[in-house]
């Protein structure tokens, strides 16, 4: 039925999905490279051209007002500027949650992603997507893969893939997107959530 399309809060996912557009690629515990150590990666596209995503729990010390203040009464607090990642980071990608029931096909600025999750083109006018989302979050860069070598990481155990919610791309601040993804998955994985942030190695 139409009226339980909408994904409950505590679904879980299985990990050894395929990625698609809409899933969240979770560092994994051995992943200690400082750009993606411990980040939670929303893939926007993944085809024959490769794969892009956005980092979406790295805010940034900059204020949307002091990059895009037309947008920053949209943004979902912190209303920060999140670095998607290590690619173009002197250019800015803006994702959003359209509200519930909400169509958004055919809107001027909106392109769907997967559910309720949307690219909006900041060039288009905030006051006229105001009403149709949650709120906005504006990435500067993104993480982008040649074809095959996310595949390569993957074989590797970099990544873990697991579906996204909608509330995540605005996800609350001050709350641990990589602890909490991994808690509302299935065990084992829910077990990493509790993993220390800082860890002796040898």
């Amino acid at each position: 039925m139409a009226a339980h399309a909408e994904e409950p809060e505590d679904r879980t996912a299985s990990a050894d999905q395929a990625v698609r557009p809409g899933s969240l690629l979770v560092s994994s515990i051995e992943l200690v490279e400082p750009t993606f150590r411990r980040t939670v990666v929303y893939v926007i596209e993944h085809n024959d051209a490769g794969s892009l995503g956005v980092v979406i729990n790295r805010p940034s010390e900059t204020a949307v007002t002091n990059v895009l203040p037309q947008w920053s009464e949209l943004a979902a607090r912190p209303k920060a500027l999140y670095v998607g990642g290590p690619v173009k980071r002197d250019s800015a990608l803006c994702l959003a949650t359209v509200r519930t029931g909400v169509q958004v096909d055919g809107v001027p600025g909106l392109r769907r992603v997967d559910g309720r999750v949307v690219m909006v083109d900041l060039d288009s006018d905030p006051s006229e997507i105001a009403p149709l989302v949650e709120g906005v979050r504006i990435f500067a860069g993104y993480s982008g893969w040649t074809l095959g070598q996310l595949d390569g990481e993957l074989e590797r155990d970099d990544w873990m893939v697991v579906s996204a919610l909608a509330s995540d791309v605005i996800g609350p601040p001050k709350v641990d997107m990589w602890a909490h993804v991994l808690r509302r998955q299935p065990m084992p994985l829910a077990m990493l959530a509790s993993h220390p942030i800082d860890v002796e190695r040898n």
